[in-house]
């Protein structure tokens, strides 16, 4: 039985052209706003690190702090191997300060993409110590919990220091996000006490026929069996969604077009590590509410961050946002937010 839509979000990449970066950011910043405007609960940034797509979500969401007031802003997911849990906390709960506690990170763990290309620029004579694992996440709940990370406190000269990252923002470290395509994320997620972020993308592992949404369903009910909230575990879902009921022609016909590209990659596990890629949701509010009702794991949420597609126009994700929050969402149950 699918569980009545209780949060709608969105999800963003932020492309911009390399020449003209700044209006790229700024459209972010303007479908942000529009979001908030709309009634969605959330808006999330997604990394994209040496590409022309935002490299600092963080950034870009204090900005966006000072331009609304009420929606959450989140990461999906900022790849801490090439981050500073240190450093990367102080940054987040500075702007969960700024926002009024709005902020949702999510972050994820693993080596970074092309390490042997950029490892010595990033990690000059240490690249071969860091590590990798969740122990990266452990040390930034720590860090967000407001845990001891300095041995010195108290007044030297005219400076005070603290024995935890300043600013301290209470509620920070319950707001954290593991973004996970496998059955070990996902309970790994549980029994930290992190919230789970799931999205078109899952591994199969040995599983034999597996079918996307099942196995999605799998781990998200793995995750909540692991954490101490049980089912009131929260759990986002990111599919790619693309309602098409103000569109024009030429658009439906663009958007179609993009769907069917990435249609053959949903057709078996790929690689070694067995990745299974969900279909693109594209249709009226209506087709995609039917599809989604009987999608496994959308059944098991109650929250989504919906992934606009990466190569579209500030008026086609207008478009989009606007069927969203005006037609499907209602249609999955969902109320906006005043």
């Amino acid at each position: 039985m699918t569980r009545p839509l209780r949060k709608l979000g969105f999800l963003t990449i932020g492309l911009f052209d390399p020449d003209r970066p700044r209006e790229g950011h700024e459209s972010t910043l303007r479908l942000i706003e529009l979001g908030e405007r709309l009634g969605f609960d959330s808006a999330w940034l997604r990394h994209r690190h040496l590409q022309h797509g935002i490299s600092s979500p963080v950034a870009v969401l204090a900005a966006a702090s000072q331009r609304t007031s009420r929606i959450e802003l989140g990461t999906a997911v900022t790849p801490l191997g090439l981050e500073n849990p240190f450093r990367l906390a102080e940054d987040l709960a500075t702007v969960d300060v700024l926002s009024g506690g709005r902020l949702n990170p999510g972050v994820s763990v693993g080596t970074p993409i092309h390490w042997e290309h950029l490892r010595d620029h990033l990690y000059p004579g240490t690249w071969e110590q860091e590590d990798f694992s969740k122990q990266r996440v452990a040390r930034l709940l720590h860090n967000l919990a407001g845990g001891d990370v300095s041995t010195f406190s108290g007044t030297e000269g005219i400076e005070t220091f603290s024995t935890r990252i300043q600013p301290f923002s209470p509620g920070l470290r319950e707001r954290v996000w593991y973004g996970g395509g496998s059955h070990g994320s996902a309970a790994w997620a549980g029994e930290a006490n992190v919230n789970f972020l799931t999205s078109s993308v899952v591994m199969a592992g040995d599983i034999e026929n597996p079918d996307f949404a099942t196995v999605q369903r799998e781990q998200i009910d793995l995750f909540r069996s692991k954490h101490a909230d049980g089912e009131a575990a929260r759990v986002s879902q990111g599919l790619v969604v693309i309602p098409t009921d103000s569109a024009t022609p030429e658009q439906v016909a663009r958007y179609e077009a993009y769907a069917a590209a990435r249609l053959p990659r949903t057709s078996a596990p790929v690689g070694p590590a067995r990745l299974m890629f969900a279909p693109d949701l594209v249709g009226t509010s209506g087709q995609v509410a039917e599809a989604l009702s009987g999608h496994a794991g959308f059944q098991a949420v109650d929250e989504v961050a919906f992934a606009l597609p990466f190569t579209f126009e500030e008026a086609d994700y207008v478009q989009i946002l606007t069927d969203m929050a005006e037609r499907l969402g209602p249609l999955l149950g969902w109320s906006p937010a005043s």
